[in-house]
């Protein structure tokens, strides 16, 4: 079967290799999309990262380099192992791709997201979405209503990752927001907080079909801070500022802008990743009773359904606009040119492109 190994940085090759044998706990799935996301962006230009380092092995599922892409995928179950009765075949099924021990503090806490030796399918297995088929374990597997387009469950990973972060941030119907970063985490925020009942959405984009995209899902005001000055103008349309900030990009100037904009008591939720410093000084906080979170993926482990299915839910009911989203799709073996290039042009005016292999 075709898929797009990873061998480093810049090194993604869409070859042929042997299908693999499945086990008795997992299925096989005939891949019919995979989404190109951020964090594939970020292996691609500077890992490895999150997948195994050079010469090393995943401690938990001791693959290595070379690892397959792709960990926002759905599909249709073509095989189930002997001991699978979750699913059958013909199933159309999302994939949730934490692989987590079950052993670790935070394991035992119920936290698996934030497992001590989390891996990812797409990302640190033997398997991926940038694939004609992934071999995934059952307990990762959630199925999709007949109603909705399979294709369509390749967004689920990325809503859930949005819906997670409204969670995490408390917002509450009737709560305005504000939301710095519509790439596809934020336009996954914006739709979560739309349908949590916030009474305002402010969207903060410098790319202009990216606010436009905002608008459709849920913003009810969208400013490009290459012109506006994103803070003043939210800070004097809520009197002082919003209840909620989310924070989808990871760089100081949004980070920032997140925390200027929230009231005194008000909560900043942050989902963009960077190890950069993004300055912070305590008075910011103290005096005005700011509250700053961290929000990282989605519910995994034995909850690998819970929020995955919350994300079909909405889906299903159409309050979720996946359509939106989607601004390309193309084929495996274009996965390179048209897919991971184009996203890294900083002129490129997509959201999600989806491989179709």
């Amino acid at each position: 079967m075709r898929v797009a190994n990873y061998y480093g940085p810049e090194d993604l090759r869409v070859e042929s290799v042997d299908e693999a044998v499945l086990d008795s706990n997992e299925v096989r799935i005939d891949v019919v999309a995979a989404g190109i996301c951020g964090t594939d962006l970020h292996e691609y230009t500077g890992g490895p990262d999150l997948t195994p380092a050079e010469g090393t092995t995943h401690p938990l599922t001791n693959a290595s380099l070379p690892v397959p892409l792709g960990h926002e995928f759905s599909g249709t179950v073509v095989e189930v192992g002997s001991d699978v009765s979750e699913v059958a075949e013909g199933d159309a099924v999302t994939v949730n791709p934490a692989l987590v021990c079950g052993e670790c503090r935070y394991c035992s806490e119920g936290r698996h997201n934030l497992c001590e030796s989390v891996a990812n399918i797409g990302l640190s297995a033997r398997s991926g979405g940038f694939s004609e088929q992934a071999v995934v374990p059952a307990a990762n597997v959630v199925p999709l209503p007949a109603g909705i387009p399979v294709e369509y469950g390749a967004l689920v990973e990325p809503l859930s990752v949005g819906l997670h972060a409204v969670r995490r941030s408390g917002m509450q119907a009737g709560d305005s927001v504000a939301v710095f970063g519509a790439g596809p985490i934020g336009i996954s925020i914006v739709q979560a907080v739309a349908a949590g009942g916030a009474t305002e959405v402010f969207v903060s984009e410098p790319r202009r079909k990216r606010r436009e995209i905002a608008e459709m899902v849920g913003a009810t005001t969208t400013l490009d801070p290459m012109a506006d000055d994103s803070v003043d103008v939210i800070n004097a349309s809520t009197n002082g500022g919003v209840d909620v900030a989310f924070e989808a990009v990871g760089i100081e100037p949004t980070f920032r802008a997140a925390i200027e904009s929230t009231k005194r008591g008000g909560q900043i939720t942050c989902v963009g990743i960077s190890d950069d410093d993004v300055g912070l000084t305590p008075n910011e906080l103290v005096v005005v009773e700011r509250t700053i979170n961290g929000s990282n993926g989605y519910l995994s482990g034995p909850l690998a359904d819970r929020e995955f299915r919350m994300a079909v839910q909405y889906l299903e009911s159409g309050e979720f606009d996946p359509e939106a989203m989607i601004t390309g799709r193309i084929r495996l073996d274009d996965i390179v040119e048209d897919g991971f290039e184009d996203l890294l042009d900083p002129d490129s005016e997509h959201v999600k492109i989806l491989v179709e292999p």
